[in-house]
């Protein structure tokens, strides 16, 4: 039964989920690709590398964008986007001139001291909050570990260190919260391609728990978060999207999960493990592997994805250079040939260190190298991923921009065919990035 007066949208409401909490429920039937929700972000913040290439207001993606001409740093479509955005920016433009190079608060510390500022101007619901409020953000501060609270620790002091002039601080306590809310609540926006292009908070796509047999998929439109079906959803059913990264087994995605957002999940993937035996696949040998060896095998994979993402996030992203571009490649080939001797080339950790070869790759403009990759990696991630996954999506839109670079424009053609079709599901089909990707095909 509906809860009496539970906020509701058109086909749409909150209600008490069984063992979750608070959750998002159907009202009525929507079909594969229907838009269930579309939500303007309450507070968003513009990822520095992409400072130049994209809005800082809209995060809109064009050529001949404006500075600001105080930090020069902040870049717009236009007059009205940067008055749209001063309100935010200004929190951060005296401090970019003032600290100059020095001037590197994480995405965390810029978004939340955005929500602060938002907080402030705006203390009445805002369009983005009709279901969910900030305020009513989980914490999980009880669960947070001594780690967890020192990092909250570093980012309120760094907030303080680079916002001064434009914030009003609560207490320590409210604030070691507000992280936290935004630690567990918050959105990270990507394009196309799914490459980082910010953070942001959407609190009414917040309210839908996690499902790793997800029956809805989360986009973005510049700052706006859009929600569309990707199976049938019946009147009465609850909203479901995934918080995390659907291709790894059910081990490695609920250990996610506890990390990132304390709970398990008890999906029908989780409870059946049915995909578990294709994504972790072993060689087919005369003499197979002990288990005792596929163990030892399994525990140096996720050692080694650690490793690589602590590596290429701290210490090569900071300095892009040649060298360490090339220490990240030998890394990845040096995991896979000793993964290789056990696993299959369709196991998923083969899979992890293949894309973030070819990442590699991409950056250093070796189009074969990235393109043999791809080819690899494109038919067991059409299996390991539900349908109509964004991954895939993506992992058909760079072969086929590869196709088109490397002049095999039949091969071209088909991927991004491929793309679009799932696309126009997950985006909708009057999205900005399909008419892009058109556009493409018609030049070629």
């Amino acid at each position: 039964m509906r809860s009496e007066a539970a906020p509701q949208l058109d086909g749409l409401e909150r209600f008490a989920s069984a063992g979750k909490g608070r959750g998002l429920r159907a009202r009525r039937r929507f079909a594969v690709g229907e838009l269930l929700l579309s939500c303007p972000a309450y507070a968003a913040v513009l990822t520095v590398s992409e400072r130049g290439s994209h809005c800082d207001g809209c995060f809109a993606r064009k050529e001949g964008l404006s500075k600001c001409g105080r930090c020069k740093q902040a870049f717009y479509c236009n007059v009205e986007c940067q008055k749209e955005d001063w309100p935010m920016h200004k929190l951060e433009c005296a401090s970019m001139c003032t600290f100059g190079q020095s001037w590197h608060p994480s995405e965390t510390v810029r978004l939340t001291a955005r929500i602060l500022a938002k907080q402030k101007t705006h203390p009445e619901r805002t369009q983005s909050e009709k279901l969910l409020a900030v305020r009513e953000f989980e914490s999980h501060l009880d669960k947070l570990d001594n780690e967890k609270r020192e990092l909250i620790q570093n980012d309120i002091a760094a907030l303080h260190h680079f916002y001064s002039k434009h914030l009003d601080y609560p207490d320590n306590a409210a604030l070691v919260v507000l992280f936290a809310q935004v630690n567990c609540n918050g959105f990270t926006i990507e394009d196309e391609e799914l490459s980082h292009l910010g953070s942001a908070i959407f609190p009414d796509v917040a309210l839908m728990n996690h499902s790793c047999c997800p029956n809805v998929i989360v986009t973005y439109k510049g700052t706006l978060a859009e929600v569309r079906a990707v199976r049938e959803i019946e009147p009465g059913e609850e909203i479901f999207s995934s918080y995390i990264d659907l291709l790894y087994p059910t081990e490695d995605r609920n250990d996610r999960l506890r990390d990132s957002y304390f709970f398990s999940c008890d999906c029908r993937e989780c409870t059946t493990k049915e995909k578990d035996k294709e994504k972790l696949e072993i060689c087919k040998l005369n003499d197979p592997p002990s288990a005792e060896t596929v163990k030892d095998m399994i525990k140096y994979a996720r050692n080694v994805i650690e490793e690589f993402r602590r590596a290429k996030h701290y210490k090569y992203i900071l300095c892009l250079t040649l060298t360490p571009l090339v220490e990240l490649l030998e890394i990845c080939e040096l995991s896979l040939d000793k993964m290789g001797a056990v696993f299959e080339d369709s196991n998923v950790y083969m899979l992890h260190m293949m894309y973030q070869a070819m990442g590699v790759c991409l950056y250093v403009q070796d189009w074969e190298g990235a393109l043999c990759y791809g080819q690899k990696i494109i038919r067991p991630y059409s299996k390991h991923y539900p349908s109509y996954s964004l991954n895939v999506a993506s992992m058909w839109l760079k072969l086929g921009r590869l196709y088109m670079t490397l002049k095999n424009r039949t091969a071209g053609v088909k991927a991004l065919k491929r793309a679009i079709a799932i696309m126009e599901v997950a985006h909708g089909k009057d999205h900005p990035y399909i008419s892009e990707i058109k556009k493409e095909l018609e030049d070629h």
